[in-house]
């Protein structure tokens, strides 16, 4: 029942404990509202299962006496409930109210009046004015997710009518208030059973929410509460973990999430708020694993580039390179020294990374021989879109700096290998990069959730997704 797990967010309140948010998800009116329309549909087809149970007893009636009855095949025609509502409790949760509900259903009827009259025939029951009012608690299972239960629900129908075919209807007239009466209590009994129902109905979807959704063979991201909801009139705050890490060790960094607060214009089902603590801490996760370091072989280079990994190229800048290793191939070593550092800025995300570049001759022998060790820092710009259900991006160099670290072929201009560098950077490390960050990065998801007209903003300290919801059947 993925219609329901839209109202599921609306109450939840599974939390663990966690200084503050990397991830922020918002749920506006309109998004409230969309929830509403996709529970009434489970709640219809749940009130359309009904059945009551068979009845027979007898009644005694004035002037004629006691009369045996019995009603069976009792089913379900039809549902309406033209008036809901889902209201949201500050501080507490979720109320969901359903008024002027009407049920119509049919049976057979049969009578018996002493010794001397049997009769039968079918009647149709005319329910009109019910009301329902239910409260959503939400708890976690044993693996840390939320399961949810009804934790309060009332059910009240104003007025029902049986109209009776077939047979006498003077006899059945007799007893024509009391069979109302009964179908009336034993209808209302019906009522909450079925609404618990439909929310027990989405525990096996909310299985699917990606408390720790799996990246790729590196990393994951955690989605976890880390706090009580905040519950307004006008909107529902999620404060999520919202943080990489390694797959195989759960390792914290050495830094922490600071405090950020959601701008949001309502226009949007759901807003998503990215801190640049929870892409810091991919970088973390990245830099620790050793993956953002690269070997970078002449092969790799665009074959129109008149740059080529050689000592003859780079023997004109460096004399030194083309006398000691002639004519050989070389190779180049780029490995992240440090953390690289993300940070967003109004309509602006800019990464700073921090690397050294080391240079080796190929021998013949395929051994390689250092030939310099050269200190890069690097920032590049960065675009970012969502892609399906995931976040991802690209990026473009802004500057480069060159210093010299280490060199085993006597002193040397630095600047003169910028040209070089560059290419490299912007024709063959950075587009492998891009190859990964294209592929994206799982945002939160629940059930079978899809994203529509989704707009992205980059604010002060955090991304900002605005977004309606489709949920697939």
């Amino acid at each position: 029942m993925s219609q329901w797990c839209w109202l599921v967010l609306v109450a939840l309140c599974h939390m663990t404990s966690c200084a503050n948010p990397g991830v922020k998800l918002q749920l506006t009116d309109k998004g409230i509202e969309y929830g509403r329309q996709l529970g009434m549909a489970s709640i219809q087809s749940k009130l359309q299962s009904i059945r009551i149970p068979d009845m027979s007893g007898s009644q005694r009636v004035p002037v004629a006496g006691k009369v045996k009855y019995s009603l069976s095949n009792m089913q379900v025609v039809s549902v309406g409930l033209p008036s809901s509502a889902v209201a949201l409790v500050p501080g507490t949760g979720v109320r969901l109210s359903i008024e002027n509900a009407f049920i119509s259903m049919k049976g057979n009827w049969r009578v018996k009046y002493r010794r001397i009259l049997r009769d039968s025939g079918r009647f149709d029951l005319s329910v009109s004015g019910l009301t329902v009012s239910t409260s959503v608690a939400v708890t976690s299972d044993e693996t840390g997710r939320p399961q949810v239960s009804s934790a309060g629900c009332s059910a009240n129908i104003g007025s029902v009518k049986v109209k009776f075919h077939g047979g006498a209807s003077w006899l059945y007239n007799l007893f024509r208030s009391f069979i109302s009466k009964a179908l009336s209590k034993s209808l209302e009994k019906q009522i909450c059973p079925r609404v618990a129902d439909a929310l027990s109905d989405v525990n096996p979807q909310l299985k699917t929410l990606n408390v720790l959704a799996k990246v790729d063979k590196y990393a994951e991201i955690e989605y976890s509460m880390v706090s009580a909801p905040t519950v307004l009139t006008s909107y529902l705050g999620l404060n999520l973990k919202g943080e990489f890490y390694n797959r195989e060790r759960h390792q914290e960094p050495p830094f922490s999430a600071p405090a950020f607060s959601m701008q949001t214009q309502n226009n949007r089902m759901l807003y998503i708020g990215v801190s640049a603590f929870t892409a810091n801490s991919a970088a973390f996760v990245y830099n620790t694993a050793g993956v953002m370091s690269l070997y970078i072989t002449d092969d790799m280079v665009p074959k129109g580039s008149p740059i080529r990994l050689n000592t003859r190229t780079f023997g004109v800048f460096i004399p030194q390179i083309a006398k000691e290793f002639p004519g050989l191939m070389m190779k180049l070593l780029v490995k992240t020294v440090k953390n690289p550092v993300i940070t967003m800025e109004a309509d602006k995300m800019t990464v700073q990374a921090s690397s050294t570049v080391t240079a080796f001759a190929i021998q013949p022998n395929s051994t390689l021989a250092p030939l310099f060790v050269l200190n890069m820092e690097a920032s590049v710009s960065a675009r970012v879109f969502v892609n399906g259900m995931g976040l991802a991006g690209a990026v473009t160099l802004n500057k480069m700096n060159l210093t010299l670290a280490t060199s085993y072929v006597g002193d040397f201009q630095v600047r003169s290998l910028d040209n070089i560098l560059q290419i490299v950077l912007k024709f063959v490390v950075l587009p492998i990069l891009n190859v990964q960050l294209g592929r994206g990065y799982p945002l939160p998801a629940l059930g079978k959730m899809k994203l529509a007209n989704t707009e992205l903003h980059i604010l002060k300290d955090y991304l900002l997704i605005g977004t309606d919801v489709q949920f697939a059947e």
